[in-house]
């Protein structure tokens, strides 16, 4: 039988997670006040990576990998904001799939890669760092060889 304490824990327990998913759902930049998330901007922006070249391979046990891009119909704004303009965003740069920088211009770099076969990934997103829909990237193989 559950105790009148254990009962009263429970119920603060759910109170509590309640409170909390409520805070999170209000500061979340994808809805509006509701259930029903916004629909995300499309963007002008065309990406192409120029560096590293598709299937280039790297020699080392811990190399950093310079990235270099070209973006047309759009350009890099350093400020964050929540004012939307699609051809106004950030770069954002991941490593298999992780999120490995965020830049405020063209060029950059990726340190401590290891060896291995990975997946380069750049993205044109919003000025809020939200993608846009549909999401604007490019992606590429890059293998490191010790």
């Amino acid at each position: 039988m559950v105790s009148e304490r254990h009962r009263s824990a429970s119920v603060a327990l759910v109170v509590c997670l309640m409170a909390v998913a409520a805070a999170c759902a209000k500061g979340n930049p994808q809805t509006n006040g509701s259930t029903t998330p916004q629909a995300r901007p499309s963007t002008t922006a065309k990406l192409r990576i120029l560096e590293p070249t598709n299937g280039k391979i790297f020699h080392g046990a811990s190399v950093t990998i310079p990235i270099r891009v070209a973006l047309t119909g759009a350009k890099v704004v350093p400020a964050t904001t929540r004012n939307i303009r699609p051809d106004q965003g950030h770069i954002h740069v991941y490593l298999d799939n992780q999120i490995a920088a965020m830049n405020f211009s063209l060029n950059g770099t990726v340190g401590n890669v290891k060896p291995g076969l990975h997946v380069l990934r750049v993205e044109f997103v919003a000025s809020d760092h939200l993608p846009f829909d549909p999401r604007d990237f490019v992606e590429i193989t890059i293998q490191v060889k010790a």
